[in-house]
């Protein structure tokens, strides 16, 4: 079956974001907390946990799990402001 050109688009896109070393889902989602936390403060990234943010933007179940965490993570910041 051959694949359709959104699916040609999406393949390339992720080739292109690709880089010679990156981090698995597990080791993602270790991570991810980490990650999650130094965003919501607005602090940099360190070269660590850049490999998280590469990989969040490269697979989706991984961004899922960061964005679920990140939405509570930003509930529970508003409900201790109340």
């Amino acid at each position: 079956m051959p694949l359709s050109r959104k699916e040609i688009d999406r393949l390339l896109r992720l080739v292109s974001l690709t880089e010679d070393a990156e981090i698995n889902c597990e080791q993602c989602l270790s991570l991810v907390a980490e990650f999650a936390e130094q965003k919501l403060h607005g602090k940099s990234i360190h070269e660590g946990l850049q490999a998280v943010g590469q990989h969040l933007s490269v697979c989706d179940e991984c961004r899922a799990e960061y964005e679920a965490l990140r939405d509570t993570l930003v509930d529970m910041e508003r409900g201790r402001d109340e």
